[in-house]
Formats: structure tokens, C-alpha cells, sequence
């Protein structure tokens, strides 16, 4: 059974962990402005020498998002950052170095390949691979549109670089590349994850050996998923993106509605 933690906080529990992985979009903030007790977490850990990663689904490398979160006013903890961009990054220049890819996605995510953009190409049916990092801006809210585009190209590998199927920006909800990823696989294409639920992430991010480690996160599919997968425990932000579910339906029948166990939930992240 889930503990509520909105009363006694994390702090109640902290000391049973050696390392925390914290999500950053939905818990350290909103894709607009930071949590403010959500960085409060963050300078208590520190204070009792606590191990955490801020870990991300953005199809961005780390340094990108480290300047994002400093742009915000969060100019601690950037050594902390891993990202899907980063781990996605690292396999592609070992693995696909010197292969011809197309971007699919906006181009405030060009930064992701500038050590191999000479390998971009306009056409995607002259490329190797499909690099997806989002939606192009024109069709951000038309999925049926990628399933036209991408019937084709079925028999190239596509490499997902944000595994998340959605966001919300503030208010406003916004389609992530997991969800033309998703798209590609119900057309038969292959797909190659970088990012939460899937295992690697959590090796490249730290060193996970031997350490008893809390996953938080408001994402049932990547965050709590991830942390299942990985035999962590788990602590699911409600405020976040199920929040709309959890009014409606209940916080335990949305678990159930997504095969999920979490061992603790708060509103918000709260020290």
C-alpha cells in the first residue's frame, strides 16, 4: 500500500535511501517556473550529503539543460543533470557515427547533434536513421499527419530521444516524441529508447550498485515504470501529469488503470 508523504514530507524517509533520482519536468518545475519547495528539497539533501540526480526525459544534451534550469534561477546542483539527449547522444557517436540521419522534431533541439550535424540530411528518404526529438512546429497537435509521413520509412530505425508521450507546459499540454515513437511502432517501424523507463539511463546517470535508491517522478509510464523495472522504490508526484486522472478517477484506480505500484505520494515535492 502507498504512503502519503503529504503530511510528514520527505523528509520522514530521506535517510533510508542512498541515491534519489528526481524527474525535473512536473517536479522541479512546470516548463514555465521552479517549485520553490521542490528546491528546498534539493538544498536539504545536499545539506545531509544525500546522492541525487536530477534525471530528464528532454532530447536535449546536459549542458542545454543545465542553462535551461539556470535560466529559471537554479544556478545549484547543475553537475546533477543527465539527460535522454545525453545518453541518446553517446550511442549515437559510438554506434551510428558516420551514418546519414533525418531530425524529426522542432529546431530548438538542433543542438543535440551539433557534433555530428554534417551527417544530417534534408530528405528522409535518402537518411539511415530517423533522430526524433518531438513534433515538427507546423503539426505539434496532428499525430494522424506522422503516421501518413512515416508509412514509408518503416524499414529504418528510429532513435527516440524523449521517450515521455506527453507534457504540460504550464498549462497548456503538449505531444512529446514518445508519442511518435509509439506512432512508428504501431506501423511496424523499430524504435531505439534513450531515457526513463529503459535501463541504461540509470547506469550512465550513476553509479546504482549496491545503493538503495527512491525514483521521484509525476509520470506513471516513465518515471514509476522505470523504478518497477529497476526494482527501486518510488515516490509519484500526484500534482503533476495524472493529476486530472486522480480528481477523476482516484489515485488507486489510476494505478491500477497503469499496472502501477508506487510506494509513497505527495501533491508536490516537500521536504
Amino acid at each position: 500500500m502507498s504512503k502519503n508523504l503529504e503530511a510528514t514530507g520527505l523528509k520522514s524517509i530521506a535517510s533510508h535511501y542512498d541515491l534519489f533520482f528526481i524527474d525535473i519536468w512536473g517536479v522541479i518545475h512546470n516548463g514555465i517556473k521552479l517549485h520553490e519547495n521542490a528546491i528546498k528539497v534539493l538544498e536539504e539533501l545536499s545539506k545531509n550529503n544525500k546522492e541525487f540526480i536530477l534525471l530528464t526525459n528532454a532530447p536535449r544534451p546536459n549542458l542545454t539543460v543545465i542553462n535551461t534550469l539556470k535560466g529559471m534561477g537554479l544556478n545549484k546542483f547543475s553537475e546533477t543533470v543527465f539527460t535522454s539527449g545525453e545518453a541518446s547522444l553517446r550511442y549515437i557517436l559510438k554506434e551510428f557515427k558516420n551514418k546519414k540521419f533525418f531530425h524529426l522534431g522542432p529546431p530548438r533541439d538542433f543542438d543535440l547533434f551539433k557534433k555530428f550535424e554534417h551527417n544530417k540530411v534534408n530528405d528522409i528518404d535518402s537518411s539511415d536513421y530517423i533522430l526524433c526529438s518531438g513534433l515538427f512546429e507546423e503539426y505539434e497537435n496532428d499525430l494522424e499527419y506522422y503516421k501518413n509521413y512515416l508509412s514509408k520509412q518503416i524499414s529504418k530505425k528510429m532513435i527516440c530521444t524523449n521517450p515521455d508521450l506527453i507534457v504540460d507546459r504550464g498549462s497548456k499540454r503538449e505531444y512529446c516524441a514518445g508519442s511518435i515513437a509509439k506512432l512508428f511502432e504501431e506501423i511496424d517501424g523499430e524504435v531505439i529508447y534513450f531515457g526513463k523507463p529503459y535501463p541504461p539511463i540509470y547506469e550512465l546517470a550513476a553509479n546504482i550498485k549496491n545503493k538503495k535508491t527512491l525514483c521521484i517522478g509525476d509520470n506513471l509510464n516513465t518515471d514509476i515504470k522505470g523504478a518497477m523495472n529497476q526494482n527501486f522504490d518510488s515516490l509519484l508526484i500526484t500534482g503533476g501529469i495524472h493529476r486530472q486522472e486522480i480528481l477523476k478517477f482516484s489515485f488507486e484506480n489510476v494505478l491500477k488503470n497503469y499496472d502501477s505500484k508506487v510506494n509513497y505520494f505527495q501533491s508536490e515535492l516537500k521536504w
